[in-house]
């Protein structure tokens, strides 16, 4: 299984592909959308960066990343894949979760909605046991949509300070949940 077109309510995932680059020159310039990521990417870093991307998606069938659309409107993209964060191994039936939308999309329930979709479509259709998502400490609005998704907060921990600018609060929060977790809330 290749990954797949999702549908929400309000949205269209699609597979991150070659003609979404554009997109993402247009997401990764916002210091707003960037502030917990690392900073905005010049072209060059988000070319780069979406080259990775895409031969990443290809390596587990079913996970990788999503453009996703709400009538017709590029609002953001959405993440479902093999956890490698720690410099760990990707572990087998587990996934991380991500999201990241325009600035004009937040505080829509967009991000959620999206979300919710990968979350089933893990958990339904590739089988997974676990899904998690990693954010700054400091970023409310990310963990406010990982809670409302029903993922809870199972540890802290200090990012990569490559990650981040130098100054940069360097505690961040891991956000859980398992396929009987999911289930029971179904």
């Amino acid at each position: 299984m290749f990954q797949t077109i999702l549908r929400t309510e309000r949205a269209r995932l699609v597979p991150l592909s070659d003609e979404h680059r554009e997109y993402q020159v247009e997401l990764d310039a916002d210091p707003e959308v960037m502030r917990y990521l690392g900073g905005t990417r010049t072209r060059e870093q988000v070319e780069k960066k979406h080259r990775e991307t895409l031969a990443e998606a290809n390596q587990i069938p079913g996970l990788g990343y999503w453009a996703g659309f709400a009538e017709g409107d590029f609002v953001g993209y959405w993440i479902l894949r093999a956890p490698d964060s720690d410099g760990q191994e990707p572990v087998e039936e587990q996934a991380e979760l991500g999201f990241r939308l325009l600035r004009r999309f937040w505080r829509k329930g967009l991000a959620g909605e999206g979300s919710r979709e990968l979350i089933r479509h893990g958990f339904e259709d590739l089988g997974l046991t676990r899904i998690f998502a990693r954010a700054s400490a400091a970023n409310t609005a990310s963990r406010a949509t990982m809670t409302a998704v029903g993922l809870q907060c199972v540890r802290e921990f200090h990012a990569d300070p490559s990650y981040f600018p130098p100054g940069t609060d360097l505690r961040a929060v891991e956000y859980a949940i398992t396929r009987e977790q999911w289930g029971g809330r179904q």
